[in-house]
């Protein structure tokens, strides 16, 4: 295996030979170009595993070099060297493909870290495409064959190449932490921790400690030292979901965090770098929240460098069927009962409502049905869809229907009509007053012996007997 390979393109000797120096130290093999004539032969004839460029170049600039790896070699990551506080330049270059960015004056320990997360990429590459394709492939857990997630898979694919922060937009329930989760798996910091963060659930209070952690003595309760969040996810991946909802005194702070790589405690001295990357994600529209200066528009820059569409529901045609026939599997395993079936008319209905809630909405409706359900099959007035959405019935099947959800027995009622709010104690107390007799139980509650099996499965009623 041959020794990996770095190119450093800076027209200062001074920095080439401070960042040559730090990579012979790391055991890599370097080399050195000034301009970016020189730096395009290096990379044709070098063949790098990684570029390190500097923005200002005697003819030309870092852009140049980025756009020409982006376009001839975009499995090449390529991180560029900015002018502190030139936070504009650094974002402009991972919009246009950088990997990642690193500031002046170069802070070498930063630097180390990016290298060898830069070239963990460069070793991914070396594994043959068609496999890595077909592995990923049956290995995502983002189910689905319509056009939509098609591309929202490749797209995944590329950003995971990066280290730029992603924007990740959607509506409710279509699955946002579950991209992020993808796009962490398949980068080069997988092997470091993935710590997804609701943004809304911290009391503003606790948002610095939970986010940066804190010393112990620093504020009262502080009875020890405590690793912060941005701590956790070094050398990960931190997911800040509903970025929305942080206040505005943390959002500062935050933009700080992104913007210096580096952390201090609450109560602490020293600052800490970190090599994080930042995923974050909410329902609302950001952009109207920054009109309403409800979110600082320099973090909605900073971390809306990439912004990444997950397609809602009802926008992935049949995906909705491979979707339903996975939770019911799911369902299934978790109760420890036969899977349960869609009947052809609740196939028709699912496929014909809108899913206000998406992917969670059809989870939680499916595991209501499986409750429901008489039979092995599950049939459209088990799904409690809205009537307006549901599909119209010929007389036959909606005469049978009839009888078959309305029919009742001497001193009995239908138990789907009624679904009292203390479920649990009601079937619990059937249980008892028929001495855990489940079928006589299933009679006197009105409903059937497999509606009954999945209750006492869902509310672990076997653990009470």
């Amino acid at each position: 295996m041959r020794q990996q390979r770095v190119l450093v393109i800076d027209d200062e000797p001074d920095i080439r030979e401070l960042l040559e120096l730090t990579l012979l130290r790391m055991g890599l093999e370097t080399a050195t170009a000034g301009t970016v004539k020189d730096a395009l032969l290096q990379i044709q004839n070098f063949k790098p595993d990684l570029c390190l460029t500097d923005m200002k170049l005697p003819d030309g600039t870092g852009f140049d070099i980025v756009r020409y790896i982006q376009r001839e070699q975009p499995n090449l990551p390529v991180a560029v060297i900015t002018a502190f506080g030139s936070m504009e330049a650094a974002v402009e270059a991972l919009k246009a493909g950088a990997y990642d960015f690193v500031s002046k004056p170069v802070d070498l320990k930063k630097l180390r870290d990016l290298v060898q997360t830069a070239l963990k990429l460069s070793e991914d590459n070396e594994t043959p495409a068609p496999v890595a394709k077909s592995v990923q492939q049956e290995s995502s857990p983002i189910i689905g064959k319509s056009p939509a997630i098609q591309e929202l898979k490749n797209t995944i694919a590329k950003l995971a190449r990066s280290q730029a922060p992603v924007f990740i937009h959607g509506e409710s329930g279509t699955g946002k932490e579950l991209v992020a989760k993808q796009i962490h798996s398949q980068g080069p910091h997988a092997s470091g921790a993935f710590i997804p963060v609701n943004c809304g659930a911290i009391p503003e209070t606790l948002m610095e400690s939970e986010f940066f952690g804190h010393k112990k003595g620093s504020f009262t309760g502080a009875i020890e030292d405590k690793i912060g969040l941005f701590e956790a996810a070094n050398h990960g991946t931190l997911f800040l979901d509903e970025v929305a909802d942080l206040p505005l005194s943390m959002q500062v702070k935050l933009l700080r965090a992104i913007q210096e790589k580096a952390i201090k405690a609450v109560g602490g001295v020293e600052e800490i770098a970190i090599d994080t990357r930042i995923l974050s994600a909410t329902h609302k529209n950001l952009e109207l929240e920054v009109e309403k200066g409800n979110f600082r528009q320099d973090l909605y820059y900073r971390l809306n460098v990439i912004k990444l569409n997950v397609p809602s529901l009802k926008a992935r045609g049949d995906d909705i069927l491979l979707l339903a026939e996975h939770f019911l599997e799911l369902i299934a395993k978790r109760w420890q009962l036969p899977k349960a079936k869609l009947s052809q008319q609740s196939i028709n209905a699912l496929l014909n409502y809108p899913f206000p809630g998406n992917v969670r909405e059809l989870e939680n409706i499916l595991e209501r049905a499986c409750t429901l359900a008489d039979g092995e099959y599950i049939e459209p007035d088990d799904l409690q869809l809205p009537r307006e959405t549901r599909v119209i019935h010929t007389p036959d099947s909606l005469l049978k229907e009839n009888e078959k959800f309305t029919g009742t027995t001497s001193g009995q009622t239908n138990y789907k009509s009624r679904m009292p709010q203390n479920e649990r104690e009601e079937i619990l107390a059937a249980l008892n007053q028929t001495r855990w007799n489940r079928t006589a139980a299933a009679k006197k509650l009105g409903m059937t012996f497999r509606q009954l099996r999945y209750r006492i499965k869902k509310y672990e009623l076997d653990e009470v007997n």
